[in-house]
């Protein structure tokens, strides 16, 4: 594993991908992949199931009228194309999306109360809610929604939208992966957060001098690539992460930022110990991420072996539980909490406080 790996693993045994226990947390359970006759019942509250509500209602309302969002197909309207429809109240569009709202904030909430009915998620009283469709008026309005028809139902929770730009969050929360020993001396580390459309990779600012906790800890330089434009293979993807990263090393580097030899990686699915991707990995671009053949915190170790001089050490986890990681400091009331991430899927992950 390198020799940074190596002496990572000499004092802290306990360090590893995927780890259940993090320096700050204990990771109860992520990616929980439960079905009902209709698939997986987490495909039924992701942005794609948002879009079908709306077009489910356009289909409806043509039988008898005409269509309000006009001919515009449904999947060219952009999150702020949605939300510009919200804005006249009284308008037949308006009522449209909300009516779309209703029904996706139904399937949100029975899917997080079927959750809530696992061992590893009982004991839950709050849980922060990411993912780029939390980032939309129509988002915020269905999570409301959400939350009041589990409360309806005599469930305890508070569902509160993530607090970072879901863009930071899943670079942010890499922070809360790594002890802070490897940390001391440095003022930033580098984060990666795959997702099944894009790829995004960042400079992670500590500030520990200003909060020890992280809770300060800022998105300095970010680098965005929607892959799912270009449909590369696997082999690409990764030369083209790549150079992503080797461009932030640059930038830190020219503005004498002190980086930490670390890469924290979000990625969908299962981690297993050693980095491999056990399943969950369906929706990454081009070639087979779970092959036994692959391992790709080994890739880009092999093509960044160092970092200011030192050798690089990575580590990586459910991108869900990577997102909910930036909601830590926020979750001190709280002995055990959760997150989910509406996006290609619906990520999810729970928590608890390890002092508890």
């Amino acid at each position: 594993m390198g020799k940074q790996s190596a002496k990572a693993e000499e004092y802290h045994p306990a360090i590893a991908h995927g780890a259940t226990d993090l320096p700050a947390v204990r990771v109860r359970s992520c990616n929980l992949e439960l079905r009902d006759r209709n698939g997986f019942i987490g495909d039924q509250a992701n942005k794609s199931a948002f879009r079908d509500a709306i077009d489910g209602w356009r289909r409806r309302v043509r039988e008898g009228g005409e269509d309000p969002l006009g001919d515009v197909a449904t999947e060219d309207l952009s999150k702020k194309d949605i939300d510009a429809l919200l804005k006249d109240e009284t308008s037949d569009a308006a009522a449209l999306v909300l009516a779309a709202i209703d029904d996706f904030a139904k399937d949100l909430a029975a899917i997080l109360a079927r959750y809530m009915k696992e061992k590893d998620w009982q004991g839950t009283t709050k849980i922060a809610v990411g993912g780029g469709f939390s980032d939309s008026k129509s988002g915020l309005m269905a999570i409301a929604r959400a939350q009041l028809l589990l409360n309806a139902e005599g469930l305890k929770l508070k569902l509160v939208p993530i607090s970072h730009h879901p863009d930071e969050a899943g670079l942010i929360g890499a922070v809360h992966l790594i002890p802070s020993w490897m940390l001391k001396g440095h003022d930033a580390i580098l984060a990666v957060d795959i997702g099944g459309t894009n790829i995004r990779a960042g400079v992670v600012k500590l500030n520990l001098d200003d909060k020890p906790d992280f809770s300060k800890a800022k998105v300095w330089k970010s680098e965005l690539w929607r892959h799912a434009d270009d449909e590369p293979r696997r082999t690409a993807t990764i030369e083209y992460l790549v150079d992503m990263i080797g461009t932030l090393i640059g930038k830190a580097e020219k503005a004498k930022l002190a980086l930490a030899p670390v890469i924290g990686i979000g990625c969908p699915g299962i981690i297993a110990p050693d980095g491999a991707i056990a399943r969950g990995g369906q929706n990454l671009p081009g070639g087979n991420w779970e092959s036994t053949h692959f391992n790709l915190p080994d890739a880009l170790r092999k093509a960044i072996p160092e970092i200011a001089g030192e050798p690089t050490f990575i580590i990586m986890h459910n991108d869900a539980v990577v997102q909910g990681l930036s909601e830590l400091p926020r979750m001190a009331d709280v002995d055990n909490w959760a997150a989910v991430t509406i996006g290609t899927g619906l990520g999810n992950a729970s928590f608890s406080r390890t002092d508890v």
